[in-house]
């Protein structure tokens, strides 16, 4: 199954940033690709959320279980149901090496996996969903970076 990671640096205490990715419902504010994020349902430590996004123009529906561990900095999530046959990963928020002598910043690394659930042709379409997924989640994290500076006055 293709995965792609992506990590950020954000000028922002962990608490700060976690209030952010703990929102999707906020994402499609400032996350371009993101065009509607509904929770479904709340439990303990986890929700049930139904997601649209584009990507290249292709619009992609599909409902996700969230799995929280704010004592980890971590939320881990995969597909129930959607376009995709799978669709999994994580968000992890870390404060960098050294970051005792820093002012409030946290590393972020975004994790997905997926697989389109055609086995004949994951040869032609993972190369290029991998690319495509990876630009995805670039800007995602360069949304959550914009709205980073936006709340720090920046």
């Amino acid at each position: 199954m293709p995965e792609v990671a992506v990590s950020v640096h954000l000028a922002a205490p962990p608490e700060r940033v976690w209030a952010l990715v703990s929102d999707m419902e906020a994402f499609p504010r400032y996350m371009a690709s993101v065009e509607s994020v509904r929770v479904l349902e709340r439990g303990e430590g986890h929700t049930l959320s139904e997601w649209v996004a584009r990507l290249q123009g292709m619009r992609f529906r599909w409902v996700e279980r969230d799995d929280f561990h704010p004592a980890l900095g971590r939320i881990d999530y995969r597909l129930v149901q959607g376009d995709l046959a799978r669709f999994e990963g994580a968000w992890q928020l870390t404060p960098p090496p050294g970051a005792e002598g820093e002012a409030a910043a946290t590393d972020v690394r975004l994790t997905c996996a997926f697989d389109f659930g055609l086995p004949m042709l994951a040869a032609m379409l993972d190369p290029v969903g991998r690319v495509l997924l990876r630009r995805n989640v670039e800007a995602m994290l360069r949304g959550l970076e914009a709205e980073v500076a936006r709340g720090s006055g920046a």
